[in-house]
């Protein structure tokens, strides 16, 4: 922990420093703070808690709390992109050639994998996505929420829960919950429309959306948001110069960097008052997301390739469309003293593969261009009860909250098959179509049952207790449960702590995905497929039937409010997960190659599988602070943001045997896992931020330091550390009746991270990391025009 200390000092060093020359610093926002935003800690949340009335100070675990300014202040139109800039423990890369995942990224919480996050809307469960993220990214394996599907437009605020609570909420709360708050009420609205691009010259991005609420009579009120874009790609890819002989020689053939993507997105909120202690309400979404990504380039000599297709070679293109659809309506009211909320909960990801400009060698010259590689569909139903009440309870400095509820949860996990073409033989090239030995419909159902009690014991002491069963029709039960307390020493300091066990339920996604992929191994790439656990294929390599992965998670924090501008919150955290739920290694070599075509798979040089192999423990500290000092001129919000993370394997499950028979030297966990699991994020971040307003003037500046982060390679030799970066953000409005001018610039100074090296670079076309915390695209200007109404 000695290490740990030392990035605290730091941490601390860097408050010191901002503080200090915080009079001197130029910081905005898109409009003047709200008195909310002077004294987060004042803010009443819903998260975490079943009691009425708690705020982020009287909170028993550490929760962010993130108004709609503040996300759109970060200049981005992406919901996850806004949450990794403002949140110091949340880290969204954005890889690049790794198929689907390229327009449906991943985010990790405290460095965990990314469907180790409960996300909520309204505080009710979010359906995950279809995707599963296999090639080489960050949460390699995972079928998380795409938050993306979500626009900023809709958002009121997000709290964001850092700390285990699957006693409260049930399966995924492992790493935290976040917890999305749409905008309500039938009063105000905005419209805004923005204009960007890379200082590269690429990249352009075209945004517009808004929001507008509506009277549904004396009793009730509609809101509508909405938001459509359209994101050139990006390329950062080398020249091509391995072969002289190759027609493409000496052209930047590849395309290396973010996916061409158009977008449309709407959410509706609304409520109405069937009587004086009854309300009805729904909300809901519908997203569309086209994403073309760039496959590895064919060049014109190779075996891949039909020269009287493509003379020169051919990039190929994988093509996604994204469907996300949900809806949650309920009614909520009073019946004798008992506070109750019956809902019914609908939500679908479809994801739909294409594949453009590309060819089936096995077809030959009268092969296709374009393929229809079949679709993946997650489909979630959940009916919910929540009650509860307050008691007066002799003894106790509060009335005792009690709360209780249950839940009925349906899932279905579907694979269509793609056109023939497009898998027939070696299938089409850069991602072969799934057969109908994939394709399928897979359910499970669940039910849930859970109770709580949360009370002011004294004046000084919070705490509360809570217990959560489950029953899953496909693994078993769970039981977990959670105790968390707070102490205040004074008004001004508390010291607070949890305790608890969780579970995350295996996917259907990870136990039923099966498809071919293109993968660089050592800058060669491979055609490795993935099969479930219950292929006998996937059973001869050692899988076996997932199992649920088990948490404990403590915390302990200290909040200090010297003065009403000024407050800081440190916790430190240590999160045990067993029976962790990963991705095998790729199993490739000659063996393993002829056997697969034995198998039926030719052209397919590669396997792997999910298994329950790995334990791990990660511990770490969060420190937030911010600060309002006295200016003289204008006035000036400062804040900071620290977070350490450090993940170590306890145990690997002992090596199938049949990975060390017939010939295979084959390790089903090795160090590319290993490393990805330990050290793929960023050890560290930090971020200092602040807004000054003068008058109809803001400034607003985001400095942040993102810490250094490993690859490991199948030869050490290769293995590479990446430095830690600084990345500056800054923005100047000008507010004028009710608009408001932005100018702005992301990432200032035009920083990159490390270029890899040359041994894994593919011969220099692609010069940069994949798990780079802040991309690899480069500076970023934009223009943004937003008009509100009260």
């Amino acid at each position: 922990m000695s290490e740990l200390r030392l990035r605290a000092r730091h941490a601390a060093l860097s408050v010191a420093i901002s503080l200090a020359l915080g009079a001197n610093c130029s910081m905005a926002q898109d409009a003047p703070p709200t008195p909310e935003k002077a004294s987060q800690l004042d803010t009443v949340v819903v998260t975490g808690t079943r009691a009425t009335g708690r705020t982020v100070s009287e909170s028993l675990a550490p929760i962010d709390v993130l108004g709609a300014r503040d996300l759109q202040a970060t200049g981005t139109t992406e919901l996850a992109t806004a949450l990794a800039r403002a949140l110091p423990s949340l880290n969204f890369p954005r890889p690049s050639l790794t198929d689907g995942t390229d327009g449906s990224r991943p985010a990790q919480l405290r460095g965990l994998s990314p469907d180790q996050v409960l996300v909520l809307v309204n505080g009710k469960r979010r359906h995950t996505g279809a995707i599963v993220n296999l090639n080489g990214t960050q949460g390699r394996g995972s079928s998380p929420v795409d938050l993306n599907a979500i626009p900023i437009e809709a958002v009121d605020h997000i709290e964001v829960l850092r700390d285990g609570a699957a006693a409260q909420y049930g399966s995924d709360a492992i790493a935290g919950v976040i917890n999305i708050v749409l905008k309500g009420g039938a009063s105000g609205g905005s419209v805004n429309g923005s204009f960007g691009k890379y200082s590269a010259g690429d990249g352009v991005q075209r945004d517009g959306g808004g929001d507008i609420g509506f009277a549904l009579g004396s009793e009730g009120w509609l809101r509508i948001a909405g938001d459509v874009g359209h994101d050139d790609p990006t390329n950062r890819a080398g020249v091509d110069l391995r072969n002289p002989a190759d027609p493409s020689y000496g052209r930047v053939n590849q395309r290396f960097g973010d996916p061409d993507v158009k977008h449309q997105s709407a959410f509706i909120n609304g409520e109405y008052k069937l009587s004086p202690t009854v309300t009805l309400y729904a909300f809901g979404n519908a997203s569309n997301r086209n994403a073309d990504a760039a496959g590895f380039w064919r060049p014109g000599l190779d075996s891949r390739n039909i020269r009287s297709i493509y003379p020169d070679g051919f990039l190929p293109i994988i093509a996604t469309t994204s469907k996300d659809r949900s809806l949650v309506a309920g009614v909520r009211g009073q019946t004798a003293g008992w506070n109750w909320d019956v809902s019914g909960n609908y939500g679908q990801n479809q994801l739909q593969f294409d594949v453009d400009n590309s060819l089936n060698t096995t077809l030959g010259p009268t092969s296709p261009t374009h393929f229809y590689a079949g679709t993946l569909q997650n489909t979630e139903k959940l009916l919910n009860l929540d009650v509860s009440r307050d008691f007066d309870v002799n003894g106790l400095h509060s009335p005792l909250t009690v709360a209780w509820g249950a839940e009925y949860r349906h899932e279905n996990y579907e694979i269509d098959a793609g056109d023939p073409t497009s898998y027939v033989g070696t299938g089409a090239q850069v991602f072969p179509g799934f057969r109908p030995t994939d394709a399928g419909s897979n359910s499970r159902h669940s039910y849930a049952a859970y109770a709580e009690l949360d009370a002011e014991v004294t004046e000084k002491l919070s705490a509360s207790a809570a217990a959560r069963y489950e029953h899953y029709s496909d693994f078993g039960r769970a039981l977990n449960g959670k105790l968390s307390a707070r102490y205040a020493f004074t008004d001004k300091v508390a010291l607070r702590a949890t305790a608890s066990n969780g579970f995350r339920a295996p996917s259907l996604a990870q136990q039923f995905y099966s498809t071919t992929s293109t993968v660089f191994i050592n800058s060669v790439p491979y055609e490795v497929k993935t099969f479930p656990v219950t292929d006998p294929v996937a059973q001869a390599f050692g899988a076996q039937k997932l199992k649920a992965e088990k948490s404990t998670n403590y915390s302990l924090g200290l909040v200090v409010q010297p003065t009403e501008s000024t407050s800081v919150t440190v916790d430190a955290y240590q999160i045990r997960i067993g029976n962790r739920i990963v991705l095998s290694e790729n199993l490739t070599g000659t063996a393993v190659a002829a056997f697969l075509t034995a198998q039926g798979y030719p052209g397919v040089n590669g396997g792997r599988y999910f298994t329950n192999a790995v334990d791990t423990r990660t511990r770490g500290v969060d420190i937030v602070g911010s600060w309002r000092p006295d200016v003289s001129v204008g006035t000036l919000d400062l804040n900071l943001g620290y977070n350490y993370n450090k993940t170590d394997i306890l145990n690997i499950a002992p090596n199938p045997a049949q990975l060390s028979q017939n010939g295979l030297t084959l390790q089903r966990i090795g160090r590319v896992e290993e490393g990805r699991i330990t050290k793929g994020s960023p050890r560290d971040k930090l971020t200092l931020g602040g807004n000054w307003r003068l008058s109809n003037w803001g400034v607003r500046a985001d400095l942040s330091r993102y810490g250094q982060f490993t690859v490991l390679s199948t030869v050490p030799a290769n293995d590479q550390t990446f430095s830690a970066k600084w990345v500056l953000d800054l923005a100047v409005d000008y507010n004028v009746n009710s608009w408001t001018f932005t100018l702005g610039a992301d990432n200032v100074f035009n920083k990159y991270p490390d270029q890899v090296l040359a041994a894994n670079s593919t011969s220099g076309i692609l010069p940069y990391s994949s798990s780079s915390p802040f991309g690899f695209n480069g500076a970023f200007v934009y223009g943004k025009v937003a008009y509100r109404w009260k």
